[in-house]
């Protein structure tokens, strides 16, 4: 049974952490996440070794940090670790051993590396090939390797999933034009390396036959066993969102499901605008877990108004009548069994809901940092580091929101908030996004480089609530941290 020591947020890591691609399994009693390894201020993506991360099941609130697994430079690909490693899948193999799969950036290579125990230190094992030794994606032609996805059915026959829509440039993968069909899927030897048969197209990209109308599959192949049916998890052709298909065998025919969860919310209650989505929007990747009789799915959210910056966050999974999943919306509790409490101090960095007076954007288009220039943005001060974070809200300006949920509200009848920032306004907060029930009003009157605690009375109904802070007026609000009181 899940019983938390302590509260637990989004992100669920460290702030000072920036982990993507999460891909969540459960060895003996304990929750490991793997993922890629993103860098604060980096200017691509995944420059740092894997590390991993675990918790207790029954205590999904303590992380522990494990150390890194393996180093980009252990792959004779990659000796001198100038290609960077993109997001990884692992199994424990028929043999007992733990397989980790990954691709370096756009290579065009899939790797292995294996271990005795689910977080030491893997070694290299070798690339993914064929029968006659040949490496798969060595050939012009061939689909592209990438976001492995891996898994060994109940029956031992090991499966392997890939793919990525976008062409690369053959420059990219060493020379090679490799086909971006979709999505494939290849049965692997019981060696956990050779390629038994395959690959076989099953999510073919945005406009082709066969491909999901709408959310076609994009990158970010994710796979499960739900019920004893394939739950296929992907990143669409939007990027912002994880979307699932079902099967009642590992090589399909898939059957669309619907998203599991958007960055931005969008798809939710009929928001299909990037614009107005209640985030900032990127790429996000992640998988599913179930714990007990609940689901959780983990995926990544954006920062630092850049998309080589990611965290990870994770939220629980409703089910549907019919068995499928119901979209999860973004929260601040994710983890957590349940709202947060009424009565003590939280970070701003926990918002799950951001936006400007004109809305949000996207992270992954050109110059974001300039064209986003007027946005309130997660950030942290100095580069980057492993302890001492201190990530905050940065450039609150007139009629921006940060928003935070939930909470189980009832004995708070004041609320201080601590910021940093040249400005002068009111931070209004209200537990509805469109700010209709005022709960208090802040007065703020501060220097640039002054940190200071502005406090208020509270007055918001009991029960679980969200809630929102607008800053009206002028300048600029760093927003650190805020904390819900009785007096």
């Amino acid at each position: 049974m899940i019983g938390m020591k302590q509260q637990v947020f989004n992100p669920y890591l460290p702030s000072w952490e920036y982990i993507p691609d999460g891909e969540p399994y459960v060895f003996g009693d304990r929750v490991y996440v793997y993922g890629s390894h993103d860098s604060f201020g980096a200017p691509i993506f995944c420059v740092k070794d894997y590390v991993c991360w675990s918790a207790s099941v029954t205590d999904l609130s303590d992380w522990r940090y494990e150390g890194v697994i393996y180093r980009k430079n252990k792959d004779p690909s990659n000796k001198l670790g100038i290609r960077c490693l993109y997001a990884p899948d692992v199994t424990q193999g028929p043999d007992g051993r733990y397989y980790l799969y990954y691709a370096f950036d756009f290579m065009g290579e899939m790797g292995v590396a294996v271990c005795n125990t689910p977080a030491g230190k893997y070694e290299f094992y070798g690339h993914v090939h064929f029968k006659d030794g040949h490496v798969w994606g060595k050939k012009s032609g061939e689909p592209f390797p990438f976001d492995p996805g891996i898994l060994v059915d109940d029956d031992k026959r090991v499966y392997l999933y890939s793919g990525f829509a976008t062409k690369v440039p053959a420059v990219a993968s060493r020379g090679r034009n490799l086909t971006n069909e979709g999505g494939v899927v290849l049965e692997l030897e019981q060696d956990m390396i050779t390629i038994k048969s395959g690959p076989e197209l099953l999510f073919p990209t945005k406009g082709k036959n066969g491909a999901f109308q709408d959310h076609a599959f994009f990158e970010a192949s994710s796979i499960r066993k739900v019920d004893g049916k394939y739950c296929f998890v992907y990143s669409s052709e939007h990027n912002h969102d994880l979307c699932y298909a079902m099967a009642d065998s590992p090589k399909g025919p898939f059957t669309y499901g619907g998203v599991l969860v958007d960055i931005g919310d969008l798809y939710l209650n009929g928001n299909e605008d990037e614009t107005h989505a209640s985030n900032y929007l990127g790429n996000t990747h992640g998988g599913m877990l179930q714990i007990e009789d609940q689901w959780y799915i983990f995926y990544h959210r954006q920062t630092n108004r850049s998309s080589y910056a990611r965290q990870a966050c994770a939220e629980k999974l409703e089910r549907r009548d019919d068995g499928g999943f119901q979209q999860a919306e973004i929260t601040s509790c994710g983890l957590n069994q349940g709202a947060l409490k009424g009565i003590g101090s939280y970070e701003a960095r926990i918002a799950c809901n951001l936006w400007s007076i004109n809305g949000t954007g996207r992270y992954d288009g050109k110059s974001p940092k300039q064209k986003l220039k007027d946005h309130p943005y997660f950030t942290q001060s100095g580069k980057d580091r492993e302890n001492n974070g201190d990530q905050y809200i940065a450039n609150m300006k007139n009629g921006s929101v940060a928003g935070f949920k939930y909470f189980e509200m009832g004995e708070a009848n004041q609320i201080g908030i601590t910021i940093q920032g040249n400005a002068k306004g009111t931070m209004q907060v209200s537990d509805k996004s469109d700010f209709e029930n005022i709960c208090a009003e802040i007065e703020v009157s501060n220097r640039e480089k002054e940190m200071h605690t502005y406090k208020g009375a509270l007055n918001i109904p009991r029960g679980k609530r969200a809630l929102f802070f607008r800053f009206q007026g002028e300048g600029t609000v760093d927003f650190h941290s805020f904390e819900l009181m009785k007096d």
